[in-house]
């Protein structure tokens, strides 16, 4: 597991750009994950500022999320899809079919998260994950708790951010919120994983997943067992681990 701490947020925010476009030049039909928040919308305007820059050919590459939230309009801000179509997708040309997600509104779930990872597994599975970790470690929308042989399922989301949903979306109590995501099982069979944070509110939590006992009470310390896994962190979120690695 390699351990890599930046001087500041920029230069997390470009050494974690670098790290998307190196896999997309050196392999131009990569499978790429991502993830969305605030850790990673600097980082992707850096792809998309180095590419409008200097272009290279982006016609064969697959992006997908870690995640998408369900029961909601496609077209909610707060999407996923939405996320990743503005901020990456969309400014690199990536082509529609190219771009896989699954949808944000079902009558089986089950039926659609096996066709994400279908849909992954037709196109060789992923070659890299950016994976960002969640206050209380959850991994996509694993929360504490998940088993770590769990598949792309349909997970609860955290309440606190159920609750901003809620109040952004005006969704009625009645209507199930969720998140597609991929499970841990799912996520560990990556080729290479790049576990990112940053910010002193994050600083906690890595300590405890790449230090601490590997356990499901912190999804993310399962990343301590994967053969090609980098943390890359920003002083703020690395400053706990500083002397100890």
């Amino acid at each position: 597991m390699k351990i890599t701490i930046t001087k500041d947020e920029h230069q997390f925010d470009v050494t974690a750009a670098w790290r998307i476009i190196a896999q997309m030049l050196e392999k131009p039909n990569a499978v790429i994950g991502l993830s969305t928040g605030q850790t990673t919308i600097n980082m992707h305007a850096v792809v998309s500022a180095i590419h409008k820059q200097y272009p290279f050919d982006v016609s064969r590459i697959t992006l997908f999320n870690v995640d998408e939230l369900t029961n909601l309009p496609r077209e909610y801000s707060g999407s996923c899809y939405t996320m990743i179509l503005n901020q990456l997708a969309g400014p690199l040309g990536i082509p529609d079919e190219n771009f896989i997600m699954p949808p944000t509104m079902s009558d089986d779930f089950e039926r659609e998260a096996r066709l994400f990872e279908q849909r992954l597994a037709e196109r060789g599975g992923a070659d890299l994950q950016m994976l960002g970790i969640g206050s209380n470690g959850h991994i996509g929308i694993n929360q504490p708790g998940t088993p770590f042989e769990s598949e792309t399922w349909v997970s609860p989301m955290d309440p606190d951010f159920e609750a901003r949903v809620r109040r952004e979306t005006q969704v009625p109590p009645e209507t199930v919120l969720g998140g597609l995501t991929r499970g841990i099982k799912n996520i560990m069979y990556t080729r290479k994983l790049i576990l990112i944070a940053k910010g002193a509110h994050k600083a906690d939590i890595i300590e405890q997943a790449i230090l601490g006992p590997v356990t499901t009470d912190i999804p993310a310390s399962v990343v301590q067992l994967h053969p090609n896994c980098e943390i890359l962190l920003d002083a703020a979120a690395g400053k706990k681990l500083v002397g100890k690695i």
